[in-house]
């Protein structure tokens, strides 16, 4: 689950960029990598172990 959410990391610059050609890459990267991805080891993959042992003790 969590490979293929980081999947976006690498997609979504690249579609954002030709959807809308006017929007900030600075911004879009910056809040992809700074806060997104952080969050995601951080509070995600505790989270997701945290969930697999609830169901599978």
């Amino acid at each position: 689950m969590t490979l293929s959410a980081s999947a976006s990391y690498i997609v979504v610059p690249a579609v954002l960029r030709n959807a809308m050609p006017e929007a900030n890459p600075a911004l879009y990267l910056g809040l992809s990598l700074a806060v997104t991805f952080p969050l995601n080891i951080l509070l995600g993959i505790p989270l997701y172990i945290g969930i697999v042992k609830w169901f599978l003790p």
